[in-house]
């Protein structure tokens, strides 16, 4: 989706010519992964923030365009609103100070890009779905001009036979159903996606393991629990997403989704499943050579799976593999969302490298009622672990999964201090229960639900660069 595309309509004919060369791409890519054409080599991190550009009160500012022109830096692009964006890191080897080169690097671009917002009388925020959005914010003259997401919405109502989208958020503390006539409640969740380039031979292992972590990940990461106003999921923006750009039709074609099972032996099996289970979304047809596979990574990119497989290239187009983990909300500050990369980088290694592959030792459906679990009670969520072991969220973490992540970043050659330093952000943000979930409540819980006094409080301290468990309320 991050690709550009020239027109947002589409005829038959484009849609039955990509799903030709979509085929031809897929069937290249598995017998690449068969011949073992791949280079070797993986272990390099990097991430994706979005964020959010906010007004004096503290409400959506949908200023991207002159805003991105003044800042002009092809590193920040703009996302489906005109109040989002996203930032992107350069990827960094996992090893030595690899985690303080990616925090300091965001903090210099983060502070830059608060300082351009400044100049429209904006600012930053990081957060996965902002207190003061409303219904009115998500409107089609808010959307992005890019065509593609112009396309993405046409498409989307196309495939729903014209229905509206419908919200209904239940389970939580309040309940929330509304109907909405576009995507653009897609727009209310943004994500701090964090990439790790593995080895293609160890690219099902990396995936199954990702799936594994993400009730973890999303339980000590939520950031979530107020959207129009009521209290819902500590993780709201795991369901928001996911009925967002809902398609209709079966659990297996739900295009943001946990999945339905593991890697069995290659990860060329999700890209069949790309093939086989998802109607064409964006049939935009592409002159580059199919040895790049551009429809493969487009449609790909149409298929929001929360642990998802990406090809990309380098400069002697060589083929190469990373898993992007999308279960992570953005925020609360820089050092959060850095200590959250070091947990997943960490974990997801010693999970990987097991010589009894973990996933294994878990049956699927185990671990996606853990995530659900996870996103709507946050660290305090009952989950089931390998080997028939049980117990809380909070005490998986701190009682296996830190010193996992412990060993596996050492493994990857990560200084020891480093090492010391960002998981022990995690530890106490988890020995407290105090994530961004937890902060917004306690301070409404002190103050009342004063929405837009609650964005601004979170602001204060997400400038103030202390993790969110030394927050004041």
């Amino acid at each position: 989706m991050g690709q550009e595309i020239t027109d947002s309509h589409f005829n038959p004919e484009d849609f039955r010519i990509f799903a030709q060369r979509l085929q031809r791409e897929t069937e290249l890519l598995c017998q690449w992964l068969e011949d073992g054409i791949f280079p070797p080599g993986g272990d390099v991190g990097g991430f994706e923030l979005e964020a959010w550009l906010v007004d004096e009160e503290a409400r959506p500012a949908p200023v991207i365009e002159p805003y991105l022109q003044r800042l002009d830096d092809p590193l920040v692009v703009p996302e489906l609103a005109t109040f989002n964006m996203e930032l992107n890191a350069s990827p960094n080897a996992l090893t030595g100070s690899a985690l303080s080169n990616m925090a300091r690097e965001l903090e210099q671009t983060w502070r830059r890009c608060n300082g351009v917002a400044g100049e429209l009388d904006a600012r930053l925020a990081m957060i996965g779905i902002l207190p003061t959005v409303e219904p009115a914010h998500l409107c089609l003259e808010n959307m992005s001009p890019l065509h593609r997401y112009h396309a993405l919405n046409e498409q989307v109502l196309r495939m729903r036979g014209g229905k509206p989208l419908e919200l209904d958020i239940m389970a939580g503390r309040d309940r929330l159903h509304l109907h909405h006539d576009d995507v653009m409640m897609e727009s209310a969740a943004t994500s701090f996606q964090i990439h790790l380039k593995v080895d293609v031979n160890q690219g099902g292992r990396y995936y199954n393991a990702s799936k594994l972590l993400s009730a973890p990940m999303v339980a000590a990461s939520a950031n979530s629990p107020y959207l129009f106003g009521r209290d819902l999921w500590d993780e709201t923006r795991i369901p928001l997403f996911e009925q967002a750009v809902e398609v209709g039709g079966s659990e297996e074609d739900q295009r943001v989704t946990f999945g339905i099972r593991y890697i069995e032996n290659s990860i060329g099996e999700y890209f069949q499943a790309n093939l086989q289970r998802y109607p064409v979304l964006l049939p935009r047809l592409m002159d580059e050579p199919e040895e790049t596979l551009p429809h493969l990574r487009l449609h790909n990119g149409t298929i929001w799976r929360w642990n998802r497989p990406l090809i990309g290239f380098n400069d002697k187009i060589e083929p190469h593999l990373r898993i992007e983990h999308r279960v992570v909300p953005s925020g609360p500050s820089v050092v959060d969302s850095i200590a959250n990369a070091a947990f997943y980088f960490g974990a997801v290694t010693t999970l990987a490298r097991q010589e009894t592959p973990p996933e294994k030792r878990l049956p699927y459906d185990r671990a996606r009622e853990n995530f659900y679990q996870a996103a709507r009670l946050g660290l305090e969520a009952p989950a089931f672990w390998l080997d028939g072991k049980s117990g809380e969220l909070s005490e998986l973490c701190l009682e296996v999964l830190i010193p996992q992540a412990r060993e596996g970043l050492l493994s990857l050659g990560i200084d020891r201090e480093e090492v010391g330093h960002w998981l022990g952000i995690m530890e106490a943000r988890i020995a407290s229960g105090r994530n961004g979930a937890a902060w917004q409540r306690a301070w409404v819980e002190r103050h009342g639900r004063d929405m837009q006094g609650l964005t601004q409080a979170y602001l204060e301290r997400q400038e103030s660069g202390v993790p969110v468990h030394e927050w004041g309320i």
